[in-house]
């Protein structure tokens, strides 16, 4: 993984041990992004640089897999189950929220994110017609971080603009985040839930993460099949009708990531000055701190961040 164990590099290194003689790089963003994909990509770059045995390793990366009809099943299936929990269906909200990135990679950098993302959104509520779904919905972004212009509409405003427009039900959809962690459990789950409730939405409901969902998985692994033909092929390689075809890590990166801007962090609302290693570093240093607070409060059974400063003053 890019911030947890295991590390990208220990990947790498497992795949040397095997003497892997073709790679088939599948980053879990559906969508592509330079803050997302291409954070992993950059990574992997350096790891092909510093290496003589990676560089002769031939490989294709899959860079964006949404239009793929095994992710849209899935996600249409989690929603149209998640919508049994409500007693009148057809008037629930759709709140599709996705990981927001900031403007100008999209305007000035052409980062393919948020067309992507468009198109996602639509080849689910297509399928979702066919099924005789026809609620509306609605697309925001969350999780922006720093002083620069992030995507729009945010999350935030929107649940409070949907309050006030008179929604009572709402169905939150995390469309960019495959597994569940802090910007599903957290941010939406308790952040944005509870916005809802100040905003007057009644009744909500949020469509859990894909995480082992047979379909999803299987689709999965037939890209992957589909894939190996083409290792070793030159970028533009395109088996799907993906908007970012297959390519090797260098071309993708020339073509949608050429000026290497600074990425913000996954998360973390802070920063310590941007070094080289600094975005990896402050990712995994930030999931080191919350493992060791979590187990300072399960041994001790006090909230250490809410004590810790008083208890300090009374010393």
């Amino acid at each position: 993984m890019r911030y947890w164990y295991p590390f990208t590099e220990e990947a790498l290194e497992k795949i040397k041990e095997d003497n892997v003689t073709r790679l088939v790089v599948l980053p879990l963003y559906p969508q592509f992004s330079i803050s997302t994909s291409g954070s992993s990509l950059r990574l992997l770059e350096e790891s092909f640089k510093n290496d003589p045995k990676l560089q002769q390793l031939p490989h294709t990366v899959i860079a964006s897999w949404y239009q793929r009809r095994g992710y849209v099943t899935a996600m249409a299936d989690l929603i149209q189950q998640s919508l049994q929990q409500f007693q009148e269906q057809d008037s629930v909200e759709i709140f599709f929220s996705a990981h927001g990135v900031p403007v100008s990679y999209v305007e000035e950098a052409g980062d393919p994110y948020k067309e992507e993302m468009e198109q996602c959104i639509s080849l689910i509520m297509q399928e979702l017609q066919r099924r005789r779904i026809s609620n509306h919905h609605t697309l925001a972004y969350q999780s922006r971080v720093g002083p620069v212009q992030w995507l729009q509409p945010y999350t935030d405003v929107t649940i409070r603009e949907l309050g006030a427009n008179g929604v009572k039900s709402l169905l939150a959809v995390p469309v960019s985040f495959v597994s569940e962690h802090i910007e599903t459990l957290e941010e939406i789950d308790m952040e944005y839930r509870e916005l809802a409730h100040e905003s007057g939405i009644q009744n909500w409901g949020r469509v859990p993460a894909l995480n082992t969902n047979p379909v999803f998985i299987d689709d999965l692994a037939e890209a992957v099949l589909e894939a190996l033909p083409y290792v070793g092929l030159m970028a533009g390689s395109n088996p799907s009708d993906a908007m970012v075809p297959l390519g090797d890590v260098q071309s993708l990166l020339e073509t949608y990531d050429r000026d290497r801007r600074v990425l913000p962090p996954p998360v973390v609302p802070w920063k310590w000055g941007w070094t080289k290693s600094a975005e990896t570093w402050n990712g995994r240093i930030a999931m080191l701190a919350i493992v060791v607070i979590l187990m300072l409060e399960v041994t001790t059974g006090h909230g250490v961040l809410n004590h810790w400063p008083y208890d300090q003053f009374n010393n």
